[in-house]
């Protein structure tokens, strides 16, 4: 800790940080993230979701899908027919976290050069001093 910041303890960060970590841990894990795309468009059905999510498996799904529900980002629709027919939608907060994730996807299209660039500058740099 500096000097000049003595006011500041980590344990009074993490307290304050440890909610909201535990939200973007949630919403921005590799399956939260390729299920809310997904579903951005309208109801979708469960089997939609399996064969659109390329690597996930079934029990993962219905694990993320559990997570989203609890979490009030998606709302979960039997359908009572036979066989019964499940849907999942997006909530309006997981819309509004969409309208953000798709702001993130942008900023990473446009800055991707740049960052491509910079790792290669930083690499040859860094290559030079241990070698």
């Amino acid at each position: 800790m500096s000097q000049r910041n003595t006011g500041v303890t980590v344990q009074a960060v993490n307290a304050q940080a440890c909610p909201v970590r535990e939200v973007l841990d949630r919403v921005s894990g590799k399956w939260s993230v390729q299920i809310l795309v997904a579903a951005a468009h309208g109801p979708i059905r469960f089997t939609e979701l399996e064969r659109g999510i390329e690597g996930i498996s079934r029990r993962m799904l219905t694990l993320t899908l559990r997570n989203l529900e609890r979490d009030g980002l998606v709302t979960r629709t039997v359908h009572a027919t036979v066989p019964p027919k499940v849907e999942y939608e997006l909530t309006p907060v997981a819309l509004e976290l969409h309208e953000t994730l798709q702001r993130l996807t942008d900023w990473a299209e446009r800055n991707r050069v740049h960052i491509a660039e910079s790792r290669a500058a930083y690499d040859a740099a860094h290559d030079e001093e241990q070698g």
